[in-house]
């Protein structure tokens, strides 16, 4: 078990314990990434003795990526899995999860909580299986405005150790933002099995102060060029380069918008429009995000009511 951590001395304790609890995990690698708090010291004070609980602290901030594949390289374990240190497992998931044979990732279902009702009850579900092929999953991690994110690269897969080697796959640590997207995304294209679970593990736990509310527009650029490269390579199929097409130019959208907001904001409309000339696309989207900014849908980006990642109608 992996968790990843920056600044998380309020939550890390809480997501040690619960993945400690999990009898069938052998090792707990927490990797804190140049914190500037008590993430270390309140890592160490949730082992149960064990002897299962390792942290690593990386001498300067190199963000998700890395801090995931430090993790990777120090364990020995053959089955991965990444905790975010915001969140929590459910007793009994990794023996659910364990019970099926034949896969190279598995995940199960996700429920998303505002801070402050960690408590919700946790809806119970058929334990139902099925197989994620690479055009759904990128599909599903195109959002959409104004409807609660459920994007399929917040999924927190088990991992064959062995399915990566094999591939020759790791993060990509240059990406601050969409590293999950991007594992998954390349697993699936080079032929991993990907299976999913109706049943709910994993809590989510949705935070103002959060590392996905403070990604840079740089941040998006690079996850723009890396689904760029995914979406030219030449075995991919026609029918999964299609819907890798439309990722790329909804990421394209956002990352237009980003530099527009960031341009006006240091030199003026005039500089920040000068980009978008003679990119119709580009500019429709950006008005498009200004008009829902200004007088459309709330933002659905913030913690909201509990909700699942995925709902029993995509397992009928």
């Amino acid at each position: 078990m992996i968790i990843p951590a920056y600044d998380a001395a309020a939550t890390i304790g809480r997501a040690v314990a619960s993945a400690l609890a999990q009898p069938e995990v052998a090792e707990v690698i927490v990797v804190d990434d140049a914190s500037g708090d008590a993430t270390i010291a309140q890592a160490r004070a949730a082992d149960d003795g064990s002897q299962r609980l390792s942290v690593l602290a990386l001498p300067d901030n190199r963000g998700p990526s890395a801090a995931r594949n430090a993790a990777i390289h120090a364990g020995r374990a053959p089955l991965l899995a990444i905790l975010d240190a915001d969140d929590f497992l459910l007793p009994g998931r990794f023996a659910r999860l364990l019970a099926r044979p034949g896969w190279d990732f598995i995940a199960d279902n996700i429920l998303f909580v505002p801070e402050g009702a960690e408590d919700a009850p946790v809806p119970v579900l058929a334990d139902r299986h099925r197989r994620l092929a690479l055009h759904e999953f990128v599909a599903r991690n195109i959002s959409r405005p104004g409807h609660p994110r459920a994007e399929l690269g917040f999924l927190k897969p088990l991992i064959r150790r062995a399915a990566l080697e094999k591939i020759g796959l790791r993060y990509q640590e240059d990406i601050r933002l969409g590293e999950d997207y991007l594992l998954y995304a390349e697993a699936l294209a080079r032929g991993a099995v990907f299976e999913l679970s109706e049943a709910c593990g994993y809590v989510a736990v949705e935070r103002a102060t959060s590392l996905s509310g403070r990604h840079r527009t740089e941040d998006l650029g690079r996850l723009l060029a890396a689904d760029r490269r995914l979406a030219g390579h030449p075995d991919i199929a026609a029918a999964d380069r299609a819907i890798l097409g439309r990722h790329v130019a909804a990421l394209d959208t956002k990352h237009a918008h980003r530099r527009f907001l960031d341009d006006k904001r240091t030199a003026g409309m005039r500089h920040a429009m000068l980009p978008l000339l003679g990119h119709p696309r580009r500019l429709l989207g950006i008005a498009r995000a200004i008009v829902r900014d200004k007088f459309g849908a709330p933002s659905a980006t913030g913690p909201i009511a509990a909700r699942l990642l995925f709902g029993p109608d995509e397992f009928e």
